[in-house]
């Protein structure tokens, strides 16, 4: 067992949105890998996309944990609703609290502005406060890309001003970053917000355009393309994204001395995304390749008769970008999964699990 793993083990985790695609990845590797503690996991189990998808995640959950040195419990509540949380924190005083419960997507945002004020919002709010009223040595939270906007400079740098979010779910996530500078601010609380660029691999969000891609063209039915194909996406595979939350909860944030004698707010946020910008149509084809290899698609599927190219939607932005630098400086890892190796992951996911 590493250093790291030590700082982590024997102590209470709690993780929120634990059968969402990053929290049930993030605490199937806590279990494997820690020696002793308790991992709280917890969600509100949601119809967003299919629960079957996110029970299929717990039973993967609940297959590792009779092999753990660490003890498991799922709790099935809502971050928005305060008592409950409340409860769980009276009853669980976690150390260290990884909060990935969120409303994501954003063109669903468009349609459905009231889940994501009451999950990202309010929930978010409730995760602060408790983190107050039962002091955490570290808080670690899901922010998003989308904070960037339609940001022109790449790549995107933590440095960079984020004010002028382009759809509800990152102006959400943007308050996230804002609520926590103030309580790191106001009462110490060590945070530290990770902004993810485009997640994907097996078992991942069937609103994500590569599974849902895959899923039209298993029955015939057209992709869009956004932007004419003029666009690029930073992806990240999900082992990457899981590898650097697992730095980052090691090390929390300690303020450093100002001219002042006063200490800066406990306060970080990290980029964690590929450093690798994909063209959209070059990532299609290498999803349409590896479908074909792991026949889940026929070898003679036509599939310039089932693309389509249309122009931006709203809320959508033509180019992320991660600089990692910051990332590699603190904790020595830079996202190193290609499509290739991610999307064949994927693909034979997908033929296990569906065919």
């Amino acid at each position: 067992m590493g250093k790291q793993d030590v700082i982590l083990s024997g102590k209470n985790i709690l993780v929120t949105g634990s059968p969402g695609f990053i929290g049930a990845n993030l605490v199937i590797r806590l279990l494997k890998e820690l020696n002793g503690g308790m991992i709280i996991s917890l969600d509100s189990m949601n119809d967003y996309y299919d629960p079957k998808l996110k029970e299929y995640r717990l039973s993967r959950i609940n297959e590792i944990v009779p092999e753990s040195k660490v003890k498991h419990i799922f709790i099935k509540e809502d971050i928005s609703d305060k008592n409950a949380m409340d409860e769980v924190f009276s009853n669980y005083k976690p150390s260290i609290v990884v909060n990935l419960a969120a409303q994501a997507g954003v063109r669903y945002s468009i349609e459905n502005p009231d889940a994501y004020i009451n999950s990202n919002i309010l929930g978010f709010y409730n995760i602060l406060e408790l983190c107050r009223r039962y002091p955490v040595e570290h808080l670690v939270y899901a922010s998003s890309s989308s904070v960037y906007g339609g940001n022109k400079k790449v790549p995107f740098s933590i440095e960079d001003n984020v004010d002028h979010p382009v759809s509800l779910y990152a102006a959400t996530k943007k308050s996230n970053e804002l609520l926590a500078y103030s309580y790191s601010k106001l009462y110490n609380i060590p945070t530290t917000g990770l902004r993810f660029f485009t997640v994907y691999g097996p078992a991942g969000r069937p609103d994500m355009f590569y599974f849902s891609a895959t899923e039209k063209l298993k029955r015939g039915e057209k992709i869009q393309i956004y932007n004419y194909g003029n666009c690029k996406r930073d992806f990240t595979y999900i082992d990457d994204i899981v590898e650097g939350i697992y730095r980052v909860m090691q090390k929390a944030p300690a303020g450093e001395n100002e001219d002042d004698g006063t200490k800066s707010p406990t306060y970080s946020i990290y980029n964690i995304g590929g450093g690798n910008p994909e063209n959209l149509l070059d990532f299609v084809d290498v999803l349409q390749k590896k479908l074909v290899e792991e026949e889940v698609l026929p070898k003679d599927y036509n599939f310039e008769l089932h693309r389509e190219l249309i122009g931006m939607q709203p809320g959508d932005v033509p180019t992320t970008f991660a600089d990692t630098k910051s990332l590699e400086t603190d904790f020595g890892f830079v996202p190193n999964v290609g499509i290739e190796i991610g999307l064949g992951k994927f693909a034979h996911w997908y033929r296990e699990y569906y065919q």
